[in-house]
């Protein structure tokens, strides 16, 4: 049994600093009585996790946030998202579900069975995603005490080319997808990473992943929570599927420091 407060991580920054990176889906973890869940055999789940981890990006955040003037706040999921996934809903308004991939998948990036048609998810939704939105909410409600608004920015990664799940592969892949809502993106969040992705590459919008996490609570209510999606394409900083960062790592968190130090002030 994993402890449900060693599942994910909120990481203290500055008092005055209304940044939070939220980091959903990094770790690869698993605990045991949730392996044996999944139908998968050893080697076919650590090819899945390649293909559906976001690798590296508790390291991109940990980078940018290490050499930030004002370091932000990090929210960090310990457990991978085939654990749960904490971004989406638990229930029929996610459109993921169409293809297994609700809060706790039953299919694979591939659509190959993971988990049994008759699973009881709602175990692992009371044990990891409940608790996971709970601390989310408060860590959020923190930052508006305290400075009087919350940025979220969530960091993601997509793979170079379409994987069978994806519902909207079919558009552009740029090298930085920023994903927006249209409550809770202003115009000068976006214009801000806009500028300080600028030397990765092409910036691109909702596409091929669109939207952002913003806990319920203040979802479409607070204008004072602001949310971006940064979704980086992986091959432009690490060996794909699951393989070792590169060079591209250092670069990528130099832009989040630029566009977390514009947006801290």
């Amino acid at each position: 049994m994993t402890d449900v407060s060693s599942s994910f991580a909120f990481l203290s920054g500055d008092p005055g600093s209304p940044v939070i990176l939220h980091v959903p889906h990094s770790s690869r973890e698993i605990p045991g009585d949730v392996r044996s869940g999944i139908v998968l055999d050893d080697a076919g789940l650590e090819r899945e996790l390649d293909h559906i981890t976001d690798s590296h990006t508790a390291s991109i955040a940990e980078a940018a946030a290490l050499a930030a003037g004002v370091t932000p706040w990090r929210f960090v999921n310990r457990l991978s998202r085939l654990v749960v996934d904490p971004e989406r809903f638990p229930d029929e308004r996610e459109e993921m579900l169409a293809v297994g991939m609700g809060a706790v998948y039953t299919r694979t990036t591939h659509k190959d069975v993971l988990r049994p048609e008759d699973f009881d998810a709602e175990p692992l939704i009371e044990r990891y995603f409940r608790p996971y939105a709970r601390a989310m909410t408060e860590a959020v409600a923190d930052r508006l005490a305290a400075t009087g608004r919350a940025v979220i920015i969530d960091v993601h990664s997509y793979p170079s080319a379409p994987l069978p799940y994806e519902l909207h592969g079919d558009g552009p892949r740029p090298e930085v997808c920023l994903g927006t809502d249209s409550f809770h993106t202003p115009p000068g969040l976006l214009a801000a990473a806009r500028e300080a992705f600028a030397p990765c590459g092409e910036t691109g919008l909702d596409s091929p992943f669109a939207g952002t996490y913003v806990p319920l609570e203040f979802y479409g209510k607070r204008a004072e929570v602001s949310a971006l999606m940064v979704e980086i394409r992986r091959d432009t900083y690490m060996t794909e599927p699951g393989g070792p960062a590169g060079p591209g790592l250092r670069g990528l968190a130099s832009a989040l420091v630029t566009l977390i130090d514009t947006v801290s002030h």
